[in-house]
Parts: structure tokens; sequence; C-alpha cells
């Protein structure tokens, strides 16, 4: 229950963090391009690879707080930064073929599932 509320607490941070973040961002260049998700996604990677590292090489923190901070704050911040984590874990691994099955999949079935979703609510709407 604790690690559950931890990792609560981190999502709220990190949902703030974000919405303030890319709000910052499209107000400063605009909403031509989605600098403001761009950034979001590319710092939460950043942060995901420095927490990673960190937790596997330098500080143990308790799984507690590595929870709160890598699944809650970044979770919310950016689920990119995961998607890409995992990728790389993959490549790491030596599993390539997976690691691109995963990439393609996500992305392409990303694709077709939001557009489903918009189709869905069309055809209810109409």
């Amino acid at each position: 229950m604790n690690t559950i509320l931890a990792v609560a607490a981190g999502g709220a941070v990190g949902a703030v963090a974000r919405y303030l973040l890319a709000a910052n961002v499209t107000q400063r260049f605009g909403t031509g391009f989605p600098y403001g998700t761009l950034i979001v996604n590319l710092l939460g990677c950043l942060i995901l690879g420095i927490l990673t590292e960190t937790f596997a090489l330098k500080f143990h923190l308790p799984r507690l707080y590595q929870s709160m901070l890598a699944t809650g704050f970044i979770g919310a911040f950016t689920t990119f930064s995961t998607f890409v984590m995992e990728s790389v874990l993959l490549m790491e691994r030596g599993a390539m073929l997976m690691a691109f099955l995963y990439v393609g999949l996500s992305v392409v079935l990303g694709i077709f599932a939001f557009i489903g979703g918009m189709a869905v609510i069309r055809l209810w709407a109409a």
C-alpha cells in the first residue's frame, strides 16, 4: 500500500510538471509544431536514463522511492521515456529483433488504435 501511495504522489507531481512545462514551451514557441510534447518526452528520457543507471550502479534508494520517482513521477511526466527505456534494454540484451518489433508494433498499432478510437466516437456521435 505504501508503494501505491508513493507512485500516486510521484504521479501527481509528474502530471503537473508535464502540464506546466508543455504549456510554457507552447506559449513561447507556438502551436505550429508540438514542441512542448517533444521537450517533455526528451527530458523524460534523459531523466529516466539518469535514474535507471543511478539506481543500478551508484545510489541504491529503497524500492519505494525508486517507484515514486521512476514509475510515479516520470511515468506521469511521460510514458514515452518508459517505451524508450524498454526498447534500449531489449537492444542491450541483444534482442534486436524483439526491440525493433516492439518499436514498430508500438508506433504502428498505436496510430491505428488512436484512429480506431476516433472512429468509434465519430460513429457514436453521428
